[in-house]
Parts: C-alpha cells; sequence; structure tokens
C-alpha cells in the first residue's frame, strides 16, 4: 500500500504564511490562523509544503488503507483559499446558507477571499465539524 505523501513537517506556519506574495491571501491566512487557533485550542502545523492543520486523527479504511491527518486546516491556493472540513457539509446546510460565496469540494470549501464569506458562519461551521470529528475519531 502507498505511503501517504502529506506529512506533518517542522516548517513554521507563521513563517510559511509570512511568506506569502499576495497581501490579501496573507492577511486572509493569518485571520484563519487565528480563528482555528481559538477554535480548535490546538497549535497549527504545517503538512506538506502549502496546508496548514490543527490537530489530528487516524483514519482506516475498508479497503485497509490507514493513516493521520489534521481535523481541520486550510491552504492557500492560486485560485482560492482552501478551507478543509473534514467530516463534509451535509450535516451542516443551514450554516452553509448564510456563509457567503463559497464553492465545495468533498471536505474542501473554497473562497476566494475572507471577505466574501460571514467569519462568524464560518467560526461556527469549523467548531460544528471539529466537534463531530471528536465524536467520530479518537483526535488529539
Amino acid at each position: 500500500m502507498a505511503e501517504l505523501k502529506t506529512k506533518p513537517t517542522d516548517v513554521s506556519p507563521s513563517r510559511f504564511i509570512s511568506g506569502i506574495e499576495d497581501d490579501v491571501s496573507r492577511r486572509d491566512c493569518r485571520t484563519l490562523l487565528r480563528l482555528m487557533k481559538e477554535v480548535t485550542a490546538k497549535r497549527p502545523r504545517m503538512w506538506g509544503s502549502s496546508m496548514v492543520g490543527f490537530g489530528t486523527y487516524h483514519y482506516k479504511y475498508k479497503s485497509g488503507r490507514e493513516g493521520d491527518w489534521f481535523v481541520t486546516g486550510f491552504a492557500p491556493r492560486k485560485r482560492d483559499l482552501t478551507i478543509y472540513i473534514m467530516p463534509g457539509f451535509k450535516n451542516y446546510a443551514a450554516l452553509m446558507a448564510r456563509l457567503g460565496k463559497y464553492k465545495t469540494g468533498k471536505s474542501c470549501l473554497y473562497v476566494k477571499r475572507l471577505d466574501h464569506i460571514d467569519l462568524n458562519m464560518l467560526r461556527e461551521l469549523v467548531a460544528r465539524s471539529v466537534q463531530d470529528m471528536q465524536r467520530i475519531y479518537d483526535c488529539s
């Protein structure tokens, strides 16, 4: 079975964010760093070269594949800011309806800029998703 390539590193998330060239993206990442630190009460950690994660959990699929991943996090991407909501979005319809302008993937919330969404709704979404992950997995 192939080993997961994206793993925690010792790179400072603050240093990574400081190196983001785009002013808006850098500001948004600093905001997310503060928000997720407050909500999770976890130390941020770089996963790979561009993802900031908070907390960890161990997963195991029916196929036998298993590994460790972060409970929530974010990554600045060229087109969008990606916010990782690991349980997905089906249980959060009421929050999503009031969030603002976004797109989603399975567990990815894509936003152009944080000022396109309601940060209070995002805070609640992150908090509820982290609580749900803690109910499902033994998160640290």
